[in-house]
């Protein structure tokens, strides 16, 4: 009679292969069950995308310090100990952006906003005629666009026209003062009027130029023209001055830095085929150019990541410690330096030609891919003024 006896050695689940370690030879499944709870769900989605573990350490230092040591390890096969391409790539790409993006925040755009009293001062203290004119304009302007905006309540609008006759009185006595001729009402026609700053996009002479491409759906010709109108008002809100000006600003910003990760990651590659182009008697894959072209920004995204931090330091203690701002600007511009100088020592160890020919090609290769990447953030930037 047959009786059941234990297995010597675990078997895979999947194919039923006799397990050497935590997955298998034979197929390549883990051992580890997926039926988990949800807190060791989440620690794996942190190691896949961040992989935080002491590979950080073998990694970062090299790719900052030591120009096409880390592509050369992946060419030798050594790759166990570092963090992988994409991914490093990929984790200093958004850290980069986004203190980017804080530092961006943190400036102030457009005009201060300023109460009615303070405009009412500065029109009587004003110096002479022209600068009469240019505050009545400026601050004219900037009701006329809070009065356009749909969200402006209807009484605030009705109270604007007092605030604005108010202002043009105080103005008319200084220019009184000054012995020059009064501003007349706005409306009345005349060169005293005062009118937002119109935007033009594609202007035909018509009128502002809309989208119909004739081999496009008109689903695509409706949403291109939809943008391009969110496009004009944002751009109108921004430059003329008012209470959503800021917003507008804000809206542009995040538009624009919603769109420049993608932009990068779609950089990328044509960067990995420009090297392939110009290196293509020396027999390499695209792939080994893809592992060069990550690499590569990689660390320009992790060096324009440092001088961001490094620009948070020097505004935050330069008022406090002169000395401590000032070597910390000139360690900023030895690293502005350090990053031409290391992609052309990376290029010149990774492809191994001459001074002569590594340098040529590295202007090459920079110019070209200087206007392709122009271009492309011309239009993420135009992509983000239209959010």
């Amino acid at each position: 009679m047959n009786e059941l006896k234990p297995s010597p050695a675990l078997q895979c689940a999947n194919c039923e292969a006799v397990l050497q370690g935590e997955f298998c030879h034979a197929c390549g499944q883990s051992i580890h069950s997926v039926l988990r709870p949800v807190s060791h769900m989440l620690e794996d989605a942190g190691d896949i995308f961040f992989h935080m573990d002491e590979r950080i350490v073998h990694t970062v230092p090299p790719l900052y310090t030591k120009p096409g040591f880390l592509t050369l390890e992946y060419f030798s096969g050594r790759r166990v100990r570092y963090i992988a391409p994409f991914r490093l790539m990929f984790v200093f790409c958004l850290l980069c952006f986004f203190f980017m993006h804080v530092a961006i925040n943190g400036v102030s755009f457009g005009a201060h906003e300023k109460s009615e009293a303070d405009t009412l001062s500065q029109l009587a203290q004003a110096d002479d005629a022209d600068e009469v004119h240019e505050i009545y304009t400026r601050e004219t302007r900037a009701l006329l666009s809070t009065q356009s905006d749909p969200a402006t309540p209807a009484v605030v609008k009705s109270g604007l026209d007092h605030v604005q006759g108010m202002m043009r009185d105080a103005a008319n006595k200084r220019l009184a003062e000054l012995k020059a001729p009064p501003i007349q009402p706005q409306g009345s026609g005349g060169d005293d009027d005062v009118k937002l700053k119109p935007v033009r996009i594609f202007n035909d002479g018509t009128g502002d130029l809309t989208f119909h491409v004739t081999w496009l759906p008109d689903a695509v010709n409706a949403r291109l023209n939809a943008g391009l109108d969110r496009l004009k008002a944002n751009l109108t809100l921004a430059t003329n001055p008012g209470p959503q000006q800021k917003e507008a600003i804000h809206r542009i910003v995040e538009g624009i830095f919603g769109v420049l990760p993608q932009t990068m990651f779609v950089m990328i590659p044509v960067f990995a085929l420009l090297l392939k182009l110009f290196y293509v008697f020396r027999r390499r894959l695209y792939v080994e150019h893809l592992i060069v072209a990550l690499h590569s920004h990689a660390f320009l995204f992790f060096a324009l990541m440092l001088l961001t931090l490094l620009g948070f330091a020097a505004s935050a203690i330069k008022g406090h410690v002169p000395v401590a701002g000032t070597l910390i600007t000139l360690v900023s511009v030895a690293m502005w330096i350090w990053m031409p100088v290391y992609l052309l020592l990376m290029q010149k160890r990774v492809y191994r030609q001459g001074w002569g020919m590594t340098i040529l090609k590295y202007w090459l290769i920079g110019s070209v891919y200087f206007w392709l990447l122009f271009f492309a953030v011309l239009i993420a930037v135009i992509i983000g003024i239209s959010h």
